[in-house]
């Protein structure tokens, strides 16, 4: 049950006043790094610029807090290197278009910052970015570097992401009753920090987080929310940061289970390590990302005989299938763990992998009518 039913993230002025703070830090560690790239070059030294490596060497797992973290090392990137000097052009490009959004109090989407810092460099016919891919890197680069999140440098993704369920929130100030969001749900935005949607009320006792918009669309429509008394999330596939930060916040601040249904493949055994650990590219985010005691209420290896399931269900594994497997399996917070590596060592004799939607072979209502309900009676999962 929830900790608590009351609203949490404080009052409007509140809000607004630790935003002016967080504001003020990251405007002043954007100019501090400025300031140090113009110190190097007035004393006639090269300008460089210190990136924190989000590589696996330099990710470390945290078994204690059991989420993967960010180490030490960082890469020097040197504007006279001329394999640097472009991403080194790129990060001041940043760095400058953040500065200015923060002064005016407006933000941008990950595709409008690749239009404001895209023009051709003078005297030249280079880009200043080939493409987004390049412009988000570099984002993400400044992110570590400033020990900033994006949405502190006023930066938001793409909407992925949608929740139903046993819960009203408000978002920039308006009440949103999740019960009455009818067939289409609440599309979660990028930023859900406390200082854009608080909790007002929560009635749930757990979060049904599922894989796909196809998936959620049936247990929206059987109302499985609402028999169960939980909140149905889904993440379009890899959950975005949105999603798995509004995740966290449910369960670190009103004290609600995750519980993740996902198909029984490679992919789906990675979206639930990045949910419960965090990612590799993420690691500088585990401890606002991750959550350690989520559980994995997916489809298993076993199904295929305990429900009965017939050949036409089956999805055989290829060699990049199999090579991702023995890769999960080695993880370090999968390698100790005897159900996981049960898990998928039983989807590796299978030789196939299985889609949550399989079980509508059984009936269209048998996953949210009588698979899952008996899942969660049972407390088969795995954690």
């Amino acid at each position: 049950m929830a900790k608590s039913k009351a609203a949490s993230g404080g009052g409007s002025g509140t809000a607004t006043a630790r935003i002016k703070d967080r504001d003020k830090k990251t405007l002043g560690s954007i100019v501090d790094l400025a300031d140090e790239v113009a110190a190097k070059a007035l004393a006639g030294r090269e300008p460089t610029i210190d990136i924190p490596m989000r590589t696996k060497s330099n990710t470390i797992w945290n078994k204690k807090r059991g989420i993967l973290e960010m180490g030490s090392a960082s890469a020097e990137r040197q504007l006279f290197n001329l394999g640097q000097a472009k991403q080194f052009m790129q990060t001041c490009l940043h760095g400058k278009s953040i500065k200015e959004l923060i002064e005016v109090e407006k933000t941008l989407s990950l595709r409008g910052m690749f239009y404001k810092g895209l023009h051709t460099v003078a005297g030249t016919k280079e880009k200043t970015f080939a493409d987004q891919g390049e412009s988000d890197g570099i984002l993400e680069d400044l992110e570590v570097s400033l020990g900033a999140l994006r949405e502190e440098l006023h930066i938001f993704a793409k909407k992925k992401g949608t929740m139903i369920g046993n819960i009203t929130i408000i978002d920039t100030g308006d009440t949103i009753d999740c019960r009455r969001m009818g067939s289409g749900g609440y599309a979660i935005p990028s930023i859900v920090e406390p200082d854009v949607i608080q909790f007002k009320q929560c009635d749930a006792k757990f979060v049904l987080h599922v894989e796909k918009d196809t998936v959620w669309g049936r247990f929206n429509e059987d109302k499985f929310w609402q028999k169960h008394n939980c909140i149905l999330t889904e993440g379009g596939g890899q959950p975005s940061r949105g999603v798995r930060r509004l995740l966290q916040r449910l369960n670190r601040e009103l004290g609600l289970p995750i519980y993740c249904l996902l198909d029984c493949d490679p992919w789906g055994h990675y979206i639930f390590s990045v949910i419960k650990q965090g990612s590799i590219s993420l690691a500088f985010e585990s401890n606002r990302l991750a959550i350690p005691e989520a559980k994995y209420l997916g489809i298993r290896s076993m199904d295929y005989d305990r429900c009965k399931l017939s050949d036409d269900v089956k999805v055989d594994m290829n060699d990049t299938d199999i090579k991702r497997a023995k890769e999960i399996a080695a993880y370090p917070w999968f390698q100790g763990h005897k159900g996981w590596q049960k898990e998928i060592q039983g989807m590796l004799d299978n030789g196939f992998k299985m889609e949550v939607e399989s079980m509508i072979t059984k009936g269209v209502s048998y996953i949210t009518e009588e698979y899952l309900p008996q899942r969660l009676k049972t407390k088969d999962w795995l954690d």
